[in-house]
């Protein structure tokens, strides 16, 4: 699918514009405190011309023949473009607990990391977060290695996307 770089694209956004969009596609997760499973996903990435874009991401499980189980995660936050590549992000989760990422954008690649994650009472508790995105042949890869419920950091999420629309 072609992809055209809007013309109110601001130009700190520039190292992370390949991200705009619609992206759906499939992925694993697996952690010691759950059984492994399979999910269905859709990732929107929004600009309006600002240095900064919009973020929404919904997830459902899928059986191994690809079909809806039920709904799963949902987040919501903005990823802030910086000068020289770099991104500061905030993040809010359906499961209650909202995360302030640092990073870097570099030719298709991203790394951001965790500075700070609050959550809510009835929240399992996340410590620390770190995610890697990238640009793939035209297909957004990313994996979440994730520290919560008194596990070390570790790998979580994986998936590969395609952009559509």
């Amino acid at each position: 699918m072609a992809f055209e770089l809007p013309q109110n694209l601001h130009p700190d956004c520039g190292p992370i514009a390949w991200l705009l969009g619609t992206w759906q596609g499939n992925g694993h997760g697996d952690y010691p405190t759950i059984e492994k499973y399979q999910f269905g996903q859709e990732l929107i990435f929004q600009q309006d011309g600002r240095p900064f874009f919009h973020y929404m991401a919904r997830s459902w499980i899928v059986d191994d023949e690809g079909n809806k189980l039920r709904d799963a995660a949902q987040e919501t936050g903005f990823i802030r473009a910086r000068p020289e590549g770099k991104l500061e992000m905030v993040l809010a989760h359906a499961t209650g607990f909202a995360e302030i990422w640092y990073g870097q954008a570099e030719g298709g690649k991203i790394e951001l990391r965790t500075a700070g994650i609050g959550f809510t009472e009835s929240a399992k508790e996340v410590t620390e977060g770190h995610r890697l995105y990238g640009n793939v042949e035209g297909d957004l890869l990313y994996a979440y290695d994730m520290a919560a419920m008194g596990q070390p950091l570790q790998p979580h999420l994986w998936a590969r996307l395609k952009r559509v629309g």
